[in-house]
């Protein structure tokens, strides 16, 4: 008796502070506590899917969970996307999505169904891939200037071929016409990166933009085309004699698609923190950056939720305007 009434007051006092504890220290579960999934907002085999899976395998090995890859393709990249949006907040599903789902989407299509900052919780950018200017090595220009004067001597007898219109490298094109006082070069779009290139070394297309990736850099040592830029902020040691659009003296010509990793709205900042952590480890390997090279895309070791966000905040207000007036839908 005597020891159950000295215990009583202590199992109050015990049951009084248990209630004084945060609840998310009492309730906060392991994470991840299941498998992930990473949606791929595209066909299986692109660049976006191959970045994805080995980006996914990588990850898997961080964390200690299986991160399960799935495609979900169609309208572009909107339909994965907005799976995604609408997911349940808790960091077990995220995308991996890239400049045309988050940029030129949103940009050129009103009724997309969600906003590329405020539906989804940005972990970070892991890979960027600069576009080019290319000509034929008939045509008489060795930089970005002459093909510059060219094209203002003669316009609408110029045209330039694109991956697609209302890609990056239409807006490439289109950024060189504008950057340039509006130039009279005639857009060619192709359907996909390939076919343009083919027509390019053909000498169909005087002018092809490409994303930067092993065939151009190929058929330019070959001879085949003349890289008159890459739209870097720095040369590529595949290419080191071929210059940035900085140094061609046109430094607002720097365009790069980018891939990055997006959560639903509202995530927990716990969890982002804890995948924020393992994205850095990931983004750190060696092999990572030998592996994303190889596949034409420079690695982004050093990315985090706020210059995710900001980056591409810049990439919207930047192409806005060229994808109005362009009229691209």
């Amino acid at each position: 008796m005597f020891v159950s009434q000295l215990a009583a007051p202590a199992l109050l006092v015990l049951a009084t502070a248990s209630l004084l504890l945060p609840v998310p220290v009492l309730a906060q579960a392991k994470f991840p506590e299941r498998p992930l999934r990473l949606v791929v907002p595209f066909a299986p085999g692109g660049v976006n899917d191959i970045i994805g899976r080995r980006w996914a395998q990588d990850l898997s090995r961080v964390l200690g969970q299986n991160v399960i890859v799935e495609n979900r393709a169609g309208a572009s990249g909107a339909i994965g996307s907005l799976e995604v949006a609408r997911a349940k907040p808790d960091g077990h599903t995220l995308l991996i999505a890239n400049t045309t789902t988050h940029v030129l989407n949103p940009l050129g299509n009103a009724k997309l169904g969600y906003d590329p900052l405020k539906d989804f919780s940005t972990l970070g950018i892991i890979t960027l891939v600069p576009t080019g200017v290319a000509v034929h090595p008939s045509l008489p220009v060795k930089s970005l200037k002459e093909l510059a004067t060219l094209a203002r001597r003669n316009p609408d007898k110029l045209s330039f071929g694109s991956a697609g219109t209302g890609s990056i490298t239409h807006l490439t094109g289109e950024l060189f016409k504008k950057i340039n006082g509006d130039l009279k070069i005639v857009h060619v779009p192709y359907k996909g990166a390939g076919p343009g290139l083919t027509d390019l070394i053909a000498g169909h297309i005087p002018i092809y933009t490409p994303t930067i990736s092993s065939a151009p850099l190929e058929y330019h040592k070959q001879g085949r085309l003349r890289m008159l830029a890459v739209c870097a902020e720095q040369r590529l040691p595949a290419v080191p004699e071929v210059p940035t659009a900085i140094q061609a003296g046109m430094p607002e010509l720097v365009v790069q698609a980018f891939n990055a990793i997006f959560l639903p709205p509202q995530t927990p900042k716990a969890v982002m923190e804890v995948l924020a952590s393992a994205n850095q480890k990931v983004m750190a390997s060696a092999e990572m950056h030998e592996f994303l090279r190889r596949a034409g895309a420079e690695p982004v070791a050093n990315s985090s939720p706020e210059r995710a966000t900001q980056f591409i905040q810049k990439e919207l207000k930047r192409w806005g305007p060229i994808v109005q007036a362009v009229g691209i839908e």
